[in-house]
């Protein structure tokens, strides 16, 4: 199964000729979620190759312009696409209103279930077919929550093992099923053919001032999308606006253990995104990408157990 970022746009407030407002699609399994669309969303995905029928969930950070005003584009795409599965939505409970406003921002003929579920407290969970979606609430001038979505652990079977057992065809389904097998009257527990595998974590985090809950988000993340709008030279700045700097995002990565670090929502002010990578090279060593509007980042396997 495919798991990858698709990045739809990676300016902040004021879009660039380079890059589009906010935007982000997470593959996951049989999932398709949407990540704060900005104002042109709906073009990106054209130009991305992805249809409003890929989308089975859309998540909100927050209600400033740049992070929900493709809302209404999209939501009507899915109505005139006669989007056959429920799309449920998140967001913001204190920013009901809002998302009403922007559901029915035009008139246009509804056909699609969309189901308004918003997030009413900090650590609320959201039950995936395979995986955990939580919020966690983050520190800005508006009510804002990230996202972590956790797989859960599992087994990984070790084909050396298999075959020092003579296991193989159907028998491997059997054993997994059932937690042992019976071999010529010799009981073959799944422990002894197989080792335990760490479910992969992803993390969505943007606007926010550094806080608790940006670490708690950011822990173990397999794949970890974060905002640095300012540099370090803005420090102050990040600081009163509620954002945060490449350095820090940087520092949050490496102290949090994350595997692969994507770098986003920059301020127009900043004309080389090069400086971004720079400043945080010096507080992560890890896999950095720089993120780039239509670009497509893998979530990174997992080669080693719990």
């Amino acid at each position: 199964m495919t798991r990858e970022l698709v990045v739809l746009g990676t300016a902040s407030q004021v879009p660039t000729r380079q890059r589009n407002q906010n935007g982000y699609l997470l593959r996951w399994d049989d999932e398709m979620i949407m990540f704060d669309p900005g104002e042109g969303s709906q073009r990106q995905m054209l130009r991305a190759g992805v249809s409003a029928t890929d989308l089975t969930r859309i998540c909100v950070t927050h209600f400033h312009g740049d992070h929900c005003l493709g809302l209404p584009g999209v939501i009507q795409r899915l109505s005139l696409d006669r989007v056959p599965h429920p799309v449920p939505v998140h967001f913001p409970s204190g920013g009901a209103e809002y998302f009403a406003r922007l559901r029915h921002a035009s008139a246009f003929h509804e056909t699609a279930d969309v189901r308004a579920e918003p997030v009413e407290r900090d650590g609320q969970s959201i039950a995936l077919r395979s995986g955990t979606l939580t919020a966690r609430r983050l520190r800005h001038p508006v009510e804002a929550y990230g996202y972590q979505l956790v797989e859960p652990d599992g087994r990984r079977m070790v084909p050396e093992r298999l075959a020092a057992y003579g296991i193989a065809g159907p028998a491997v389904g059997e054993l997994i099923r059932t937690g042992e097998l019976d071999l010529d009257g010799s009981r073959v527990p799944l422990d002894a053919v197989s080792e335990a595998r760490r479910g992969q974590r992803f993390a969505f985090v943007m606007d926010t001032g550094l806080c608790d809950a940006v670490y708690a988000l950011a822990d173990r993340a397999d794949l970890l999308v974060i905002e640095s709008t300012f540099l370090n030279e803005d420090t102050a700045l990040a600081a009163e606006a509620g954002h945060l700097t490449a350095a820090q995002a940087a520092r949050v990565a490496t102290e949090s253990g994350v595997r692969r670090l994507v770098l986003t929502h920059f301020s127009q002010r900043y004309q080389d995104p090069a400086r971004f990578a720079q400043e945080a090279r010096e507080h992560f060593d890890g896999d950095l990408v720089v993120a780039e509007d239509l670009g497509r980042v893998r979530v990174p396997r997992l080669s080693s157990p719990v």
